[in-house]
């Protein structure tokens, strides 16, 4: 929305700011390859992925939808360092600049790509790619030094068609090493005597096809510069024809292949060689030229369609949807990690306040009170027992038994088992027990009389 105050000044709305700042972003910016590492990534479900690439210095947030992931071949992590081609652009609802990512790739693939491209550029600088130092080869050369491994196909290849076009040539063979190593070593020192020998007039520093690591003995400086400075024409014919080493840059002449190198130096194809070469060489740079004009036409088309189609609208939604996505997911896991605080000071809170703790502190309670209860229990015992004895003594004191051990008796009547204390309760005749202290005597009343102290 645009707000104006009397006609004098253009109010943007943030929305109409973010719109304007996308559009002139997006359109101002081609396809850029830029080199980081990987942090802070996301996954949400709909199959994007949103991370950050940083260096020591800075960071911008990226987006990678799942469409371009599904093309990728490796699984990208945090920590990773990656080469990745990015489009500029810039997500409206938080007012952030980003990328989109549209290639990606592990930096350390394109290393050695990388070295390449810096020597080449190096020497490159210095002069030794200028036509103008190359010298011509010779139309009839007289002997023809060839510099390769003695036992790869590339010197099968080179012998074959030197003997088919021109069997009149003698070739000297410099064995070395072409990949490994020490090869480059080994060639730069093929080369050194190759030229300290100085009986060729023309040299093919050679050997077949392989990958790029194989071929990285040919991409030396030393052997670069050794072939710049040679007093003696060199043709470099390394791998096949799509295969480009520094060598080939740097040599007097470039063939695609050990074959073609032969047929190069063969007298009766030398010129028309050349005139394809130069032929080749102009188709070659007028289809890079033509096809510079329109990638960079296309891509100018493809930035308007970009900004204006609506799928760029549908995936800044779909972006702001996963952004909303990982927000609640961050809200939903700090609520439950507050809950689960909670929880754990309510847990620790019912631990304080279980009757097993208060049982705990009654049952130390309880233990002195137990030792006090058998220490007064056994105090109470001693006294009672001192004053169960002291009865006894007195009981015993006054016992019959006791009296009976004196030298008394007691009588009883043996019916009705009564005590005879008088005179009267018998008669002369009766029978009675006599109960002395260790055992009872049957006795018989003969007679009754009175009382005699004597």
């Amino acid at each position: 929305m645009t707000v104006s105050n009397g006609g004098s000044r253009d109010i943007y709305s943030v929305s109409r700011l973010n719109a304007e700042a996308r559009a002139v972003l997006e359109g101002s910016f081609p396809l850029l390859w830029v080199e980081g590492e990987i942090s802070n990534l996301s996954a949400p479900r709909s199959g994007h992925l949103y991370f950050s690439l940083k260096d020591s210095h800075a960071q911008v947030r990226c987006a990678l939808f799942r469409g371009k992931r599904q093309l990728l071949r490796f699984e990208p992590g945090n920590g990773d360092r990656v080469l990745a081609r990015v489009r500029l652009s810039f997500y409206e609802p938080r007012g952030e600049f980003q990328l989109l990512i549209e290639h990606m790739e592990p930096a350390g693939a394109g290393d050695a790509q990388r070295a390449f491209d810096a020597l080449k550029r190096k020497l490159d600088a210095e002069g030794l790619f200028d036509p103008n130092r190359k010298r011509p080869l010779p139309t009839h050369p007289r002997r023809i030094g060839v510099i390769t491994s003695p036992s790869g196909a590339a010197v099968r290849d080179v012998l074959q068609v030197l003997r088919r076009r021109a069997p009149q040539i003698p070739v000297l063979l410099f064995p070395a090493q072409v990949q490994g190593r020490d090869a480059p070593a080994d060639l730069v020192a093929a080369l050194e005597t190759a030229i300290a020998r100085a009986d060729c007039d023309v040299l093919l520093i050679t050997r077949g096809g392989g990958s790029v690591e194989d071929l990285a003995a040919f991409n030396d400086e030393h052997l670069a510069r050794m072939i710049a400075e040679s007093p003696i024409p060199v043709i470099s014919a390394v791998g096949h024809e799509i295969d480009f080493t520094i060598a080939d840059f740097v040599a007097d002449r470039r063939a695609p292949t050990p074959s073609a190198a032969a047929e190069l130096l063969s007298p009766d194809s030398a010129s028309l060689i050349a005139a394809v070469e130069r032929l080749r060489r102009r188709l070659v740079t007028g289809m890079h030229r033509r096809q510079a004009q329109q990638t960079r036409h296309l891509e100018q088309i493809d930035r308007r369609l970009h900004v204006n189609h609506p799928g760029s609208r549908l995936r800044q939604q779909q972006q702001r949807i996963d952004d909303i996505e990982l927000r609640l997911q961050r809200a939903v896991r700090t609520r439950a990690d507050r809950e689960r605080r909670r929880l754990q000071a309510a847990h620790r809170q019912l631990q304080l306040l279980s009757p097993a703790a208060r049982l705990s502190g009654y049952r130390q309670r309880l233990t002195p009170l137990r030792t006090r209860l058998d220490a007064a229990t056994g105090t109470a015992l001693r006294r009672r027992r001192t004053a169960f004895d002291a009865l006894v003594r007195e009981l015993h004191a006054v016992s019959p038994l006791a009296t009976l051990q004196r030298g008394y008796s007691v009588l009883r009547d043996p019916v009705s088992r009564r005590v005879v204390s008088s005179v009267t309760q018998v008669r002369p005749g009766d029978r009675l027990h006599a109960l002395l202290a260790d055992g009872q005597l049957a006795v018989s009343i003969e007679g009754i009389g009175a009382d005699d102290a004597d």
